[in-house]
């Protein structure tokens, strides 16, 4: 089971100049001044079970293409196993190139109809029918709207903000490319664990 979501826009920022270390009676002076070298898009898998980030894809985009790329990506490390990937209910989640390459894998060759006219393909709730079929080996699972803190790997990106990309300074698109590989491969190293859910369903009210 695999928790999917992308991370788009992150920033590759480089302070103009160093922040002042703090001193007796005064804080770290942060410099409020930057240069901005581009974004980056990354694409993560959090792998439930084990609590590891598995097959990320960071780039330039994150299209309909892109996401399918991923997915196939991730299969290509069990192509015979069974899939359950958790996602929200974007459109590049649940698109015709999407439930081609879902079928293929899942060796079903019957006819798909065509995109906006019929059969599977017609429209993204025919499409998500197709791809949350649990008869296939390969399949999604897509949280209710405005609900996609049900999905784990956003406490992961959280995560990923408070320890790498908050204060850090990067010079290039280059270079935060690399250091996010790093922090995930760090990450998975020494801190990766299965998440417990403490919330038990109590209304979020005051």
């Amino acid at each position: 089971m695999i928790s999917t979501d992308e991370k788009t826009g992150i920033q590759a920022l480089d302070p103009i100049h160093p922040n002042r270390p703090m001193r007796p009676g005064h804080p770290e002076a942060v410099e409020f001044e930057y240069e901005r070298h581009g974004t980056q898009a990354l694409i993560a898998n959090f792998e439930v079970a084990t609590g590891r980030v598995i097959t990320p894809s960071i780039g330039d985009t994150r299209t309909e293409a892109d996401f399918v790329a991923h997915i196939e990506r991730t299969l290509d490390t069990d192509p015979l196993g069974e899939w359950i990937f958790i996602v929200d209910q974007l459109n590049t989640h649940q698109s015709a190139s999407l439930v081609e390459s879902i079928a293929q894998r899942c060796g079903i060759d019957s006819d798909l109809g065509g995109k906006g006219k019929t059969g599977i393909l017609q429209s993204m709730a025919s499409r998500a029918a197709f791809l949350q079929d649990p008869a296939h080996r390969i399949r999604f699972v897509y949280t209710p709207k405005h609900c996609s803190w049900l999905n784990q790997v956003e406490i992961w990106f959280g995560i990923l903000t408070r320890r790498l990309l908050k204060r850090a300074r990067f010079a290039s698109t280059d270079e935060l490319k690399q250091r996010l590989l790093e922090f995930i491969d760090f990450f998975n190293q020494t801190l990766a664990k299965p998440f417990r859910w403490t919330y038990i369903g109590k209304p979020l009210m005051a």
